[in-house]
């Protein structure tokens, strides 16, 4: 596993975890943006960051170093970012970015150009998840609403308010539900057709959640706490008391292989500096000890991460099939 946190300081850190010593292995650290860092993923070995300056930055990452793709200037703020990768690929096609003035931009990354921008919101766009096939993404804003676009055509499809603002959303690795957080609220949904399954409540207010397996959602926030939520009985499954010092800020858990390399693992990283490689077969034990800790001595504020498998698979070269299909999209969303 490898892990990419952005700080407030403006810092990007990558960390490689060893699973032999348990330890995190320090790849790079440098100032990436003029402002702090508010949004980060990645997938296979490219990395991408996103800043209240306005920019984008991409990374190429291997498990020895990193190296700056290209800055991609934006008109607003980046409040999330997500690469799609489709199941017959080992690299990424699309990158989505969100931003503060409520738009959703598309880009290719073969080559990496700008497909299209959606307004989505009337106020900014707080997150948003890309379904696994590709084919749809949702969104939540600070407008209280809750939005679906259409990837294959470039806009957005349907749009609905919601009795409170949610700050996340994320889909299971299935995608066959999804979850959407507001402020100590969790609420399951199924994705056909957005019916409410459950409704979880936390003591204090949540600021990250990662999907994992057989139903188990990881949730963190101002309790400082990691919690497994059964999103299927709607009870805490487990939870790691007292996981930081302070707020917890970013999870990374098994989903569609993040973690391959091992599928126990689960990493936090919070705003005391921390970040933190869990084994999650000792989470029910009393006070549990991280696997690996690191302390980056900067205030973070988003985590991502990527399987190590992931930078060693050879790349699928596209067939013309591939090609024909990814020109075919392009022009869909520019009609």
């Amino acid at each position: 596993m490898y892990l990419i946190a952005g700080s407030y300081e403006r810092y990007i850190w990558g960390y490689k975890l060893n699973p032999k010593t348990s330890t995190l292995t320090q790849l790079f650290s440098y100032p990436a943006h003029t402002s702090p860092i508010t949004a980060i993923a990645a997938a296979s070995s490219v990395a991408a960051s996103g800043s209240s300056d306005d920019t984008i930055q991409l990374y190429n990452i291997s498990p020895s170093t990193s190296s700056s793709l290209s800055s991609i200037p934006m008109t607003s703020t980046i409040t999330s970012l997500s690469f799609l990768t489709l199941p017959s690929l080992s690299f990424p096609t699309n990158l989505l970015s969100t931003t503060e003035d409520g738009f959703v931009s598309i880009f290719d990354t073969d080559p990496f150009v700008l497909l299209k921008s959606v307004k989505v919101h009337k106020k900014k766009v707080n997150d948003l998840a890309v379904h696994c096939s590709g084919k749809l993404a949702l969104t939540v804003g600070g407008d209280e609403c809750f939005a679906m676009v259409n990837l294959v055509r470039g806009r957005r499809s349907y749009c609905s308010r919601l009795p409170k603002e949610a700050t996340i959303v994320e889909f299971n690795g299935f995608g066959d539900r999804f979850f959407m957080v507001s402020d100590d609220n969790v609420t399951v949904h199924q994705t056909e057709d957005a019916k409410l399954i459950q409704q979880l409540k936390s003591s204090k207010r949540l600021l990250c959640a990662a999907p994992g397996e057989s139903g188990i959602l990881f949730t963190g926030g101002e309790d400082r706490n990691i919690t497994a939520w059964d999103t299927n009985s709607g009870q805490v499954a487990y939870c790691i008391e007292n996981a930081h010092t302070s707020r917890v800020k970013g999870i990374v858990a098994r989903k569609n292989g993040v973690t391959d390399d091992d599928p126990y693992l689960v990493a936090s990283a919070s705003s005391d500096g921390g970040i933190r490689v869990w084994d999650v077969r000792m989470a029910q034990k009393e006070n549990p000890t991280p696997l690996a800790d690191v302390n980056t001595k900067s205030r973070l504020t988003c985590l991502t991460g990527s399987s190590l498998k992931a930078l060693k698979r050879p790349q699928v070269e596209k067939t013309d099939s591939d090609k024909e299909k990814m020109q075919q999209k392009k022009t869909k969303m520019q009609e």
